[in-house]
């Protein structure tokens, strides 16, 4: 991506997180063993939706995605951060912070609607069961499928419209270990705080908006639930359990860095360092050790491969 300002600017310097070697070795042994599951087990799910016609249904069609997305979370910072942990000079070219942003961004919209999908998905399942094949039928889960990315992309291209000619003529220094929005703008050499109420109203209130429907509609439906007998409660409720930790884990560190006060605060870089390489793991652990039928799926799958290998 070519600059099409005038900025002085054509590069930024991240602050990074720690300069205690000792803390740094820590990050970098944990982060790395994260990335990798998580890439592995987000991986490992969407293969097993994909080749397991157990699980051709609505529910696990919207996972798989939500895997692939996590996929990107992983991808888009923990890769350079870990690359920069023992780099005394951390830098990112403009056109790279950019592309950071972007794709964050993108991802980070098409997460919220398919979380959004999944409830609605766990709600029709749960209080028109009669009506859920009807109503979750393929044309509505390639609806949902389309809509989060087109809401994701119309997301983050609405922001970096208004972004991406700032001028920057001096500090470059972040104190991050990934570009984003809040600190960006911070360093433009220009008046900000239009910009800077338009990204909190872009992405901290509808985060906090998205998670307040989430939230009320989890309520209804275990109302609902409760109205069923022990043993389907015992289940639903399960299943619901799991989407509300998933939920919690995505929006809480959004929320937070879009709506906090004071963006300058440390703790912001510390939960997006949560958001990026923890979250995508523990989605995929949640997903899988407390989905009966997903373990069952995978099991089948693994037997499956032995098999082949013993065979060829």
């Amino acid at each position: 991506m070519d600059r099409t300002n005038n900025s002085a600017v054509s590069e930024f310097v991240f602050v990074g997180l720690t300069n205690s070697w000792e803390i740094q070795v820590l990050l970098f042994l944990c982060t790395s063993m994260f990335y990798v599951a998580s890439m592995m087990g987000n991986s490992l799910i969407i293969l097993t939706v994909t080749f397991d016609s157990y699980l051709h249904s609505p529910m696990y069609f919207l996972l798989a995605n939500l895997s692939f997305i996590d996929l990107g979370v992983s991808s888009v910072t923990s890769p350079k951060m870990i690359y920069d942990l023992f780099r005394k000079r951390k830098v990112i070219s403009f056109s790279g912070c950019i592309t950071q942003i972007f794709f964050i961004h993108i991802i980070g919209g098409v997460e919220m609607v398919l979380l959004i999908a999944m409830a609605f998905d766990r709600y029709v399942a749960i209080c028109k069961p009669l009506h859920y094949l009807t109503i979750m039928s393929p044309t509505m889960c390639i609806f949902f499928f389309i809509a989060a990315w087109t809401i994701g992309l119309i997301h983050s291209m609405v922001q970096l419209a208004f972004v991406i000619n700032l001028p920057f003529c001096g500090p470059n220094v972040l104190d991050s270990f990934y570009c984003d929005l809040p600190r960006f703008i911070k360093l433009a050499c220009t008046d900000t705080y239009q910009l800077e109420f338009m990204v909190t109203a872009n992405s901290g209130f509808i985060s906090l908006g998205s998670f307040l429907i989430l939230m009320v509609s989890y309520v209804f439906i275990v109302v609902t639930v409760r109205k069923h007998s022990s043993g389907a409660s015992s289940k639903a409720l399960s299943t619901l359990s799991t989407h509300i930790m998933v939920v919690i884990l995505f929006f809480g560190p959004c929320i937070f860095v879009y709506t906090w006060p004071h963006p300058t605060s440390h703790l912001d870089k510390y939960l997006a360092l949560f958001d990026a390489v923890l979250t995508p793991f523990l989605n995929s652990v949640i997903y899988t050790f407390r989905n009966k039928d997903m373990k069952v799926a995978m099991r089948r799958m693994c037997s499956q491969f032995i098999m082949y290998k013993k065979i060829s």
